[in-house]
């Protein structure tokens, strides 16, 4: 793993990124609507990526399950993972970016694949 993958730079990926979100026409309408505290919501996301990135097991929750409340579709995922890509490229090593956003982009393609069975299994019921 490069060493440029920092609880410090894993902050600043997760509050540049928030801030673009916010301020994001297509998808800050979203967490406007469902985040009410967004220093605890940053500080949750921020033990999710140290956990996903180095490890560290300090996230304890189920992203699946709260993703697939929001009601989200393929363009807010796209639009989302698009930001991501920038922020991640904006704060780390070209390496480390690209390590980076590959998981990010499993971990939306798995949202994705979770809210697309859950719809299916509701759609059946």
């Amino acid at each position: 793993m490069s060493t440029d993958i920092s609880e410090a730079r894993i902050g600043t990926l997760v509050d540049a990124f928030y801030t673009k979100v916010r301020l994001d026409p297509e998808i800050g309408p979203i967490f406007h609507a469902v985040v009410d505290d967004w220093p605890h919501h940053l500080a949750l996301l921020k033990d999710f990526w140290s956990t996903v990135l180095l490890t560290t097991g300090r996230y304890k929750g189920d992203p699946a399950m709260r993703h697939m409340q929001l009601g989200l579709d393929a363009q807010h995922f796209e639009r989302w993972l698009a930001l991501f890509v920038e922020t991640a490229r904006e704060t780390f090593s070209a390496e480390s970016a690209e390590l980076i956003i590959e998981k990010a982009r499993r971990i939306g393609r798995n949202l994705q694949e979770a809210a697309a069975h859950t719809r299916e299994k509701q759609r059946l019921v």
